[in-house]
């Protein structure tokens, strides 16, 4: 597949059995505590769940398997890179990611423990991919990106596609916003299934691409992201995201570092589910008093749950202040 051209829902459906024993078909649960705390119907699509406890397997196996070449590059600020990591051992792979000097440093074990040889580069995601450009450049490795690639969205598109197999009516679905690799393929495939699903994305107010560029109609770049949220930093959408999401995405949430923290903790203490900050922040727009988000059936998407200790240990002391 060119890994510039936007695939359509025949290649999600192709990736969807590409992937069939790597990645889970992970549960879709109605959240009886979090419908109550918001007057909604919610379920949470929990893609912590995962094997790597992220939803970037899809992509990254769907991508890695399709590459001839015996060593991969990646760039990553800890998910994307885990994907990488372990899709590269299964399939036999020389690896070798590129992470932010910031990185969590769980996120890193866990990138080592499937064989991948780590690099520290910068702060920013163009620094540690254009350090992962020259290595591949260098050493001829195939460079995967974490998602603006026909392959990768295709992935994460598996994710939307087993949503509308399983439930069959539902009005929102609301999808982490990190490059926009997630929400493309997600909205390909239910808008494909369905096309009055209303797809949201949510996004940090320290790093808002998505909803900068959806207002300007072009790629806006983020000047210094900044969020607890450290998989939805990138400074800007891909290429193939902003297309999808200039056609098929209904709107976008920017939420406060205390929003997120705060559906963490509900995430944690109401719905029984560890997510790190970047899979909770979908939950935030529907417990806030400012934000309206249409719909009385909305489905969650839970991206990951592969949260620092630190931090796990913080919204575990704080989460009954935080939240009712």
């Amino acid at each position: 597949m060119n890994p510039k051209a936007l695939p359509g829902i025949r290649e999600i459906e192709a990736a969807s059995k590409n992937i069939q024993g790597v990645a889970c078909r992970t549960p879709l649960v109605e959240s009886p505590g979090l419908s109550k705390l918001t007057g909604r119907q919610v379920y949470l699509k929990l893609e912590c769940f995962q094997p790597i406890k992220v939803f970037k397997i899809r992509g990254a196996y769907n991508k890695i398997s399709s590459i001839s070449d015996g060593k991969v590059v990646a760039a990553s600020s800890g998910n994307h890179g885990i994907a990488v990591s372990y899709s590269s051992h299964l399939l036999g792979k020389k690896c070798t990611v590129v992470v932010p000097e910031t990185a969590v440093e769980e996120k890193v074990e866990a990138i080592e423990s499937f064989g991948a040889e780590i690099v520290r580069a910068g702060r920013l995601s163009e620094e540690r991919e254009a350090k992962a450009r020259a290595i591949a450049r260098a050493s001829g490795a195939a460079f995967v990106h974490p998602f603006d690639d026909s392959d990768v969205i295709a992935g994460q598109g598996t994710c939307g596609l087993e949503l509308s197999e399983q439930l069959a009516e539902f009005d929102s679905v609301l999808v982490p916003v990190g490059g926009g690799g997630l929400i493309s393929g997600v909205s390909i495939a239910l808008k494909s299934r369905n096309p009055s699903v209303k797809v949201y994305g949510v996004e940090p107010l320290g790093a808002a691409k998505l909803s900068s560029a959806l207002a300007a109609r072009r790629i806006v770049r983020v000047e210094d992201p900044r969020s607890i949220a450290d998989g939805l930093m990138p400074s800007a959408l891909g290429e193939l995201a902003y297309t999808a999401c200039s056609r098929l995405v209904d709107g976008a949430y920017s939420v406060s570092e205390e929003e997120i923290f705060r559906a963490t903790a509900a995430l944690t203490n109401i719905g029984g589910v560890i997510a790190e900050p970047s899979g909770a922040a979908p939950l935030a727009p529907l417990m806030s008093t400012s934000l309206k988000v249409p719909g009385e059936k909305v489905v969650i998407i839970v991206s990951g749950g592969n949260i620092s200790h630190d931090l796990l240990m913080k919204v575990l002391s704080e989460s009954r202040r935080m939240v009712p």
